[in-house]
């Protein structure tokens, strides 16, 4: 009896390496949109959570379901939201249609402010059943255009890292995994997928960056693969500074730090102290720039009577002296008079 489409396999594959992560009894969720990647997550999901079959992560139940969020942004979404919860039912999973409002205006672009509604909705969804963690169907080719707008954007080593395969509740199980490979296994398992027409729209970023890709990929092939491996690489870097940059701060305590405890620290190291005491200060960690941080460094390592440094959020980052030691606290605006 011939086994699989090979595609088929590789999705069924990297959902049961996660679902042998968890400890039993589990219960899983997959976040679907109906498109091709999230489909075909479901599909192994559904598979690998088979009571009727004798599957190699039962070791005790698994409970599995899918939460289809509607962000509202198109005319027809509540039609693909039921349609993709339909398909979800039909291959054997428990699902909801997640209405949620994404701010027309705010901090971030639209894809920024619809991916907090996104993870917000999902996030109650698991509390509300009481599921361990929830399956993104993020791949490969995502993965590299994530490391392509780090890049564009001047960013810094976590967020050159790229999407973590987990974090907290969520699982990335297809990061390993193509696009083409999703696409092929929803063909052979006669799944039909929504192709979500803001994917074209030149109006967003990743669209310009996956097109940017594209043609990239048509003269070298195999630039995605090497830019999420490079993801892979940096993330492990990421990890170790973050870790070292963690026990200095330990012996910080509360928002202020003596430059005579960084100041001989590489520049990586320094940098992450200042972030993680501007976040404890109260500052937005995604409104912190290097530039921010620089000025911070200054402080301490270029010190030629500066002033203080303004960070978002009515933060401010000052030198002190008798010991030297840089603080980051609230500054209150001037009284009017």
């Amino acid at each position: 009896m011939p086994g699989p489409h090979p595609a088929v396999a590789a999705t069924r594959r990297a959902v049961r390496r996660v679902l042998e992560e968890i400890p039993s009894p589990r219960h899983v969720l997959a976040a679907v949109s109906g498109g091709a990647d999230s489909l075909a997550l479901a599909a192994a999901l559904a598979f690998e959570c088979d009571p009727r079959r004798p599957a190699v992560v039962r070791a005790g139940d698994v409970r599995a379901g899918a939460v289809v969020v509607d962000h509202g942004l198109q005319e027809d979404s509540a039609a693909v939201a039921a349609s993709a919860a339909a398909t979800c039912r039909d291959l054997g999973l428990d699902a909801e249609v997640v209405r949620v409002e994404v701010a027309p205006a705010g901090e971030g672009g639209p894809e920024a402010r619809a991916r907090e509604a996104r993870h917000a909705a999902l996030e109650d969804a698991r509390l509300r059943v009481g599921a361990d963690v929830i399956l993104l169907g993020h791949t490969r080719d995502d993965q590299a255009e994530q490391v392509l707008l780090g890049l564009v954007r001047g960013s810094g080593t976590r967020s050159l890292a790229g999407m973590p395969p987990r974090r907290g509740h969520l699982r990335r199980p297809f990061l390993d995994l193509d696009r083409a490979t999703t696409r092929a296994a929803c063909e052979a398992a006669g799944l039909l997928p929504w192709d979500d027409p803001h994917n074209d729209d030149p109006r967003y970023l990743r669209v310009r960056a996956r097109a940017l890709l594209a043609r990239v990929e048509d003269d070298l092939p195999g630039t995605s693969a090497a830019l999420a491996r490079s993801a892979d690489l940096l993330r492990d870097d990421a990890d170790a500074l973050d870790a070292l940059a963690d026990d200095l701060l330990a012996h910080v305590g509360g928002t202020s730090c003596p430059v005579g405890l960084v100041a001989d620290r590489p520049a990586a190291l320094r940098r992450r102290v200042w972030r993680g005491l501007a976040v404890a200060a109260g500052v937005p960690a995604g409104d912190l720039r290097a530039g921010h941080l620089a000025a911070i460094d200054a402080l301490a390592v270029d010190w030629h009577g500066q002033g203080p440094v303004d960070l978002p959020g009515g933060t401010r980052a000052v030198r002190l002296a008798s010991p030297p030691r840089i603080r980051i606290g609230y500054s209150p605006p001037p009284r009017v008079r």
